[in-house]
């Protein structure tokens, strides 16, 4: 059984007991999330339960491993002939959670 799940702008399948990098949570590492978007249900080759847009009364509960951050990504800007450049870097802030069971009502 898989789930698409939606947390932080973003859309992940999940499956029970995968692990996966989601946005920064607040929440501290051993604490409990529960992911109210469920997008859709289904089975490895069966069926799909699709929602409009979320099903209700599913949920994804999962267990916060980490805070961690991202590693850094470079962005470069340069204009040829002028002596323009600039550098800067970015860390996105992450959060590693554990999914522990799919709820479908």
């Amino acid at each position: 059984m898989y789930a698409i799940i939606k947390t932080g702008g973003k859309q992940y399948k999940v499956t029970p007991e995968c692990v996966i990098d989601v946005e920064k949570l607040e929440l501290e590492a051993g604490q409990t999330v529960k992911f109210e978007e469920v997008l859709a249900i289904g089975e490895e080759g069966g069926q799909l339960k699709v929602g409009t847009p979320v099903i209700e009364g599913a949920s994804v509960e999962a267990e916060v491993v980490e805070q961690f951050r991202a590693d850094k990504v470079w962005a470069f800007k340069m204009k040829r002939r002028k002596s323009y450049r600039r550098t800067i870097g970015h860390r996105q802030n992450l959060t590693k959670v554990k999914v522990t069971a799919i709820v479908e009502k």
